[in-house]
């Protein structure tokens, strides 16, 4: 009676050790296939969500800028033709939650497009020259003439040194003590620019968005080419628009298409950034009025 207990044990054992061997199989198939999984970059998925949008008041409104000192928003109204001297563009002040302040806080501009702020002082492109307007008064404090300029453009800052693109020439000048200069050249469709994390000058032109840092540059992403406006949200991730109403976020080299209002002829223009709402905005030149999307990613 003994002996035979002890071997039905040993058999139970036996069986209880070795288990199913379909079983193990399929169990570490399992493991393997999570572990594969988990090496596996799941592909964003960004998304805009439409927060406020301003009246129609707005006349070929080009660039919107957030100034995060004042939480004020200006944005540059063309008015007239693009390249026309013609006197009637002008500034817009507008609230953070666009509300406007002041339709026309600035006047007298020609074809007033790129804005950056250094210091007290607002600088804006326009046509051939860069603008110098005091943030406190609103008044025009310096007019700085570009030799051989057709289409200034896009307008960044750092250290002081003011740069800004010409679309048609291809050039990125810089004012610096007052003084103009040429900084880079040969750049077909320059447009947007922006200073990297690293303190790097980068840009949109034809060929994509590129680093100019080096006697070459280098580029980031091939797939935006043509573009208009240009945020750095960290040092690998970025936020582009196409004027024609396309507007891509840009993340370790590949580009992911997030608003495209083509179809409704709204123009995605030269954006701007509200940091602690998330909020890009959009200028959309011929609709006349500036819509607020919050971002998602």
């Amino acid at each position: 009676m003994t002996k035979g207990i002890l071997t039905f044990c040993i058999f139970i054992a036996f069986i209880t050790g070795c288990g199913n061997p379909d079983k193990q199989e399929n169990q570490e198939e399992i493991n393997n296939s999570e572990e594969i999984t988990s090496e596996i970059d799941v592909p964003l998925s960004p998304s805009l969500t439409m927060v406020w949008e301003t009246d129609t008041v707005l006349t070929t409104v080009e660039s919107v800028l957030f100034d995060p000192g004042s939480e004020i928003l200006y944005a540059s109204n063309i008015s007239g033709n693009p390249t026309e001297k013609d006197g009637i563009g002008f500034i817009t002040k507008l609230s953070k939650s666009g509300d406007i302040i002041e339709l026309e806080w600035v006047k007298g501009l020609n074809a007033p497009k790129g804005m950056a702020i250094t210091g007290n002082r607002l600088y804006v492109t326009d046509i051939d020259a860069l603008v110098e307007i005091e943030l406190a008064s609103g008044k025009i404090v310096n007019t700085y003439a570009v030799e051989g300029a057709e289409f200034l453009n896009d307008v960044t800052t750092h250290n002081g040194i003011i740069y800004f693109s010409d679309m048609s020439t291809g050039k990125v000048h810089s004012l610096e003590n007052g003084m103009v200069d040429t900084v880079l050249e040969g750049l077909e469709s320059i447009n947007g620019l922006a200073i990297d994390t690293n303190g790097v000058l980068i840009g949109l032109d034809a060929e994509g968005l590129r680093r100019y840092a080096q006697e070459a540059p280098v580029m980031i992403n091939d797939g935006v080419t043509g573009g208009d406006g240009l945020i750095v949200l960290d040092a690998n991730t970025y936020i582009a628009s196409r004027w024609q109403g396309e507007i891509y976020l840009i993340k370790d080299g590949h580009e992911y298409l997030l608003l495209d209002t083509k179809a409704q002829q709204a123009n995605t223009a030269d954006i701007g950034f509200i940091p602690d709402q998330n909020v890009i905005l959009v200028p959309t030149f011929f609709k006349n009025k500036v819509v607020a999307y919050r971002l998602n990613y």
